[in-house]
């Protein structure tokens, strides 16, 4: 009897009610600006109101604040974000006292009713 997988339902719907904001699947080039360090590229993964992820091939160290830009919507963004956390080669950003907030906002408002419409779930 396999206990683990009759309680991962649960454990995965605790995790997605702690998280404040949904995410939503965005794919464009992004560049992060670390201290003292040259320019990292990547690519994202989703967007929330309060973070982005990407994949990267350069390390970028947890806990640092860096400068990110990016598109939305045909806008160029440039917004501060905390590195929190790195799973192999995805990388979480959260960010931090963004100018760049109604834009944010507006795509995943955006992307929230292309995802409803069209039935894709994340």
């Amino acid at each position: 009897m396999e206990l683990g997988h009759q309680f991962e339902p649960d454990r995965q719907h605790e995790f997605m009610e702690a998280r404040r904001h949904p995410r939503y699947q965005l794919e464009t080039d992004i560049r992060i600006y670390p201290r003292n360090a040259p320019v990292v590229r990547g690519h994202t993964v989703d967007i929330s109101e309060s973070g982005i992820s990407a994949m990267l091939r350069v390390e970028v160290p947890i806990g640092e604040v860096v400068r990110l830009e990016f598109s939305l919507s045909s806008t160029d963004v440039e917004v501060h974000a905390l590195v929190r956390q790195r799973n192999a080669f995805r990388y979480g950003f959260q960010f931090v006292g963004t100018n760049a907030q109604d834009i944010i906002a507006r795509t995943c408002r955006q992307l929230a009713m292309e995802h409803s419409l069209f039935g894709e779930s994340r």
